[in-house]
Parts: structure tokens; C-alpha cells; sequence
């Protein structure tokens, strides 16, 4: 996949309909967890999700909510696909028959365990697509707004974010101390520009010296 991004909850609460009570609740239940995330999680932006996640948890959601699968049936399918080797959602084409998930092998035309033509596939592609129409809408910004910092009541919970998106600061200065070059954070947050990575970073900076 050739998109490469950072998404924090509220991002993905958006791009994908589920809420941060079921990302958080999969996330201790071990169902699904996010590919950047903290040990400790009860640190600030501790779950950041990968473009790849959105659109697993997106599957998931339409699996849910169009298919009427359980969350029973979700965490057996997980527990398969690890067992088969594959380590995403998004790496196989799913199918559902009367609210049961299977699969179809890579190279394979047929669908394991189900010898009927009266299925409903699940689209990934078209998943993929919405994911990418979605995160399209993010990116829109006035260029005022560029390399600046904010603070909205009703966005991440007061914290300081870039201007015109979801994105905390405090995100940009976690990349940086883990060794992230700000061309590196770049390809994790690709709506971004270098202004606004080092808008973020002298923001943070400058907390850090009044502190």
C-alpha cells in the first residue's frame, strides 16, 4: 500500500465511524491494536493508527454495520488470520454469508469452506478508496493556516494541535524523541507541510523553557 500516514483517535473516529470507546476497548482486548502505539497508553496520543489500521478498522466497520457480523465473529476471523499468517485486515479479500466471515487465498478463486454463489463480498478496494476520499477532506486547509498552532474547546481536548487539523503538537515532539527526522515525520503525516512540523517543534520547544 502506498499511502503512508499517522492518524490519531479522533482522525480515525472520523475516517472510519467507529467511536474511541470501541478503538480503546479493541485495543485492551487485544482485538485491534494500533501499529504506532506507546506501552503505557495512559500517555497522551499513545495510540496513533497507520493508514493501513484506518483501513482495516474501516473493513471492520462494515463488516459491523452493513453485515450485521458480531463482535464474536470478528475477534474468531482475527484470531484465523494470525493463525494463517497474514497480519492485517486489509491484506486478504473478505466474504460474508449469513453474518460469517471467510476468506479468499491470495491466487486462489475460491472462497474456503463456502460452495455457493449467493455471496455478499465485502469491498476492500472500495473501502480503500472511501478511506482515501475521506482523508482528502483532512487535508483541506486555508494557507493561513500553515505552520501555525491552535486550540479549539472541542478539539483533542483543548490540547494545542497544528492549525486546521486534529493533530496535537505534543504528537510532532513524540516523533522527534523517538529519533524521527522531520522529513521522516513528514511521510507519517503527509497533510502536513515543513512549516507546520517546525511551527509544532518550536511551539513544544518553547513550553519546555517556560516550564
Amino acid at each position: 500500500m502506498a499511502v503512508i500516514q499517522a492518524f490519531g483517535e479522533e482522525h480515525v473516529e472520523k475516517l472510519t465511524g467507529l467511536t474511541k470507546w470501541q478503538l480503546r476497548r479493541w485495543d485492551k482486548l487485544g482485538f485491534f491494536a494500533p501499529q504506532y502505539a506507546y506501552e503505557d497508553r495512559h500517555v497522551p496520543y499513545s495510540r496513533i493508527y497507520s493508514f493501513k489500521d484506518v483501513v482495516g478498522l474501516r473493513t471492520i466497520a462494515v463488516l459491523m454495520k452493513q453485515h450485521d457480523v458480531s463482535l464474536q465473529e470478528l475477534r474468531k476471523t482475527a484470531t484465523e488470520l494470525v493463525r494463517r499468517g497474514y497480519e492485517h485486515w486489509a491484506d486478504l479479500r473478505l466474504y460474508v454469508l449469513k453474518k460469517q466471515v471467510y476468506f479468499q487465498e491470495p491466487g486462489s478463486s475460491d472462497v474456503e469452506g463456502v460452495w455457493t454463489r449467493q455471496l455478499a463480498m465485502v469491498p476492500i478496494i472500495d473501502v480503500i478508496q472511501d478511506v482515501e476520499t475521506r482523508v482528502d477532506e483532512l487535508r483541506k486547509r486555508d494557507t493561513s493556516q500553515i505552520g501555525q498552532v491552535e486550540k479549539h474547546k472541542h478539539v483533542a481536548r483543548n490540547s494545542s494541535v497544528i492549525a486546521g487539523t486534529r493533530i496535537p503538537t505534543a504528537a510532532i515532539r513524540r516523533f522527534r524523541e523517538a529519533g524521527y527526522s522531520k522529513e521522516q515525520i513528514l511521510r507519517q503525516y503527509p497533510t502536513l507541510s515543513l512549516e507546520d512540523i517546525d511551527g509544532a517543534l518550536a511551539y513544544e520547544d518553547g513550553l519546555a523553557r517556560s516550564a
